[in-house]
């Protein structure tokens, strides 16, 4: 069964528990790593990590830390725009619902060809017979359409497991900090400054950046807001343009030298780590915070966080629809 956990002050929603159960879950995913090893990328392999949404950019953090910790060539794609020409010795696809066409008809055509796993949270879907082999956990599973828990859950094992394998790049810490971490962003304030904002830029370098862009995806999804994300590096060309007072930026992980200052002359706020002092927070857990964001400010605005406009559980495409 899903796991739950006590929902942070203020909020109801199923959105709100599923993201504060984060914690548990992380650790649940670390602890299930040999259960699990048939459906994980070899070391050495090289591999492509697919999905949709949410789930494409779990694939590009996952790609990051797994080839920056000298583990393998590794590519992520959204799962649409898998390039059908190149070999890889494995393809990982990452689904929570197990029935987005865009995966399953790349797992269709794969068949045979290469060997493919899948992590999902739905064992009662066609992925299971679509992939060599499979992960469920449905522990992480998720009653809102808003991902959350099963995302970070997913990226938390493949994490665990190059962290068994001493495969994670220089400077990432272990995911048990990362949930000591995450269990005070559940609970810790807000930034006012972050709620009051017309508009958030979210920025990372190397795996964080697939974060940032989760992040920013988050804000839209559930609360309408207008959100842009970036490799930090490229703030200056460009993006800084729009930023002002009431505009924020928001840093997963380090910050380019000089960035917060060049925010904050023009009025805009900047935005590090935890900010609780306690020190930089992991990033993984810095997304639990963006993820409280949404959620808030979507219940500010009269939005259901939990039923976002124009969005549903799983993209599942008629037949004749590209």
């Amino acid at each position: 069964m899903p796991t739950t956990a006590p929902q942070p002050p203020g909020t109801g929603s199923h959105t709100a528990r599923e993201l504060a159960s984060q914690p548990d879950c992380w650790r649940r995913a670390a602890a299930s790593v040999t259960a699990h090893l048939p459906v994980l990328p070899r070391r050495g392999e090289r591999v492509a990590v697919v999905g949709c949404g949410t789930s494409w950019f779990m694939a590009q953090a996952y790609a990051a830390l797994r080839e920056h910790g000298g583990h393998g060539e590794t590519d992520a794609f959204a799962a649409s725009a898998f390039p059908p020409a190149r070999r890889y010795d494995r393809v990982l696809a990452i689904t929570r619902s197990g029935t987005t066409t865009e995966v399953l008809d790349l797992l269709a055509a794969l068949k045979g060809t290469v060997p493919t796993s899948v992590l999902t949270a739905d064992p009662d879907t066609p992925v299971m017979d679509a992939a060599d082999a499979v992960a469920v956990l449905d522990f992480a599973d998720e009653q809102s359409v808003v991902q959350t828990r099963f995302a970070t859950t997913a990226l938390a094992l493949l994490r665990a497991h190059l962290e068994q394998e001493g495969a994670l790049p220089a400077g990432v810490g272990p995911l048990e900090q990362a949930a000591l971490d995450a269990e005070r962003a559940v609970t810790q304030p807000l930034p006012a400054a972050t709620r009051d904002a017309e508009q958030i830029t979210f920025l990372g370098t190397d795996w964080t950046y697939a974060l940032a862009l989760e992040a920013a995806l988050k804000m839209r999804e559930a609360a309408g807001s207008w959100t842009e994300a970036y490799p930090a590096m490229e703030y200056r060309h460009g993006p800084a343009g729009i930023t002002g007072p009431r505009r924020a930026v928001w840093v997963f992980g380090p910050a380019p030298r000089g960035l917060a200052d060049e925010v904050t002359r023009v009025g805009g706020t900047c935005l590090t780590g935890s900010g609780d002092g306690h020190g930089a927070s992991d990033p993984l857990a810095d997304l639990v915070r963006a993820q409280r964001l949404a959620v808030l400010c979507a219940e500010e605005r009269g939005l259901d966080p939990d039923r976002p406009r124009n969005l549903t559980r799983s993209v599942v495409l008629a037949p004749d629809r590209g």
